[in-house]
């Protein structure tokens, strides 16, 4: 049985200019906070950096994913600014393992992402290393993307070899794909806009957890 079902709405699609009040409108419901972290190169966008992450005033754990090259140059810096997960993507590193213990040296979890075209046996040296394993269900760079199917059975073979490893999915994700992803073996699940775009948010988040 994998780990008990998280949620960790991704503040990308929230009013950044009212953080806090709009994290607090759902902190009692969720699990953690997602920090979409781009820089323009690695994907075609660019979003929030340390200075956001340091400003944000909340007792859950605060997990930053690391869309952008050369990871290794900034992991200090959002460790220091109060990252609890830095998940980098596997795609931006030739040494997956110094990037992992680069991060547990300060004292942080862990992850690794890849993405959809990114197959996923990759990452089965690294199983035993990590806290948590992210697989993008869309291609990552914007948020309101539809969901991939072909994520799930990544999930599937995720979940078979690291039965209690927390597997988290980010994109697309709603009270419909989520339930695809949790029956895949997902138990984090990151959304966005179906989070802060709902009329009712806390019922959002219980949909996406029953």
């Amino acid at each position: 049985m994998p780990p008990s079902i998280k949620i960790a709405p991704s503040i990308l699609s929230c009013d950044l200019g009212n953080l806090n009040n709009e994290i607090k409108s759902i902190e009692n419901e969720i699990d953690m906070i997602h920090v979409d972290v781009m820089d323009g190169h690695f994907v075609p966008n660019i979003t929030m950096g340390p200075c956001i992450v340091e400003n944000i005033k909340s007792k859950k754990e605060i997990d930053c994913h690391l869309m952008i090259e050369n990871p290794e140059k900034y992991i200090e810096s959002f460790a220091k600014a109060g990252a609890d997960i830095i998940n980098f993507h596997f795609e931006a590193t030739k040494d997956p393992l110094k990037l992992i213990h680069q991060i547990k040296s300060l004292g942080k979890k862990a992850g690794i992402t890849i993405k959809p075209k990114t197959d996923v046996k990759v990452l089965d040296p690294y199983l035993k290393e990590l806290d948590m394993i992210l697989v993008m269900s869309v291609e990552p760079g914007f948020s309101g993307q539809s969901f991939m199917e072909n994520s799930l059975s990544k999930i599937k073979y995720l979940r078979s070899k690291a039965p209690n490893l927390d597997i988290q999915i980010d994109g697309g994700i709603n009270d419909q794909t989520a339930e695809l992803a949790k029956k895949a073996g997902a138990n984090v699940l990151v959304s966005a806009s179906y989070i802060f775009k709902a009329k009712d948010r806390i019922e959002a988040i219980k949909k996406l957890k029953e």
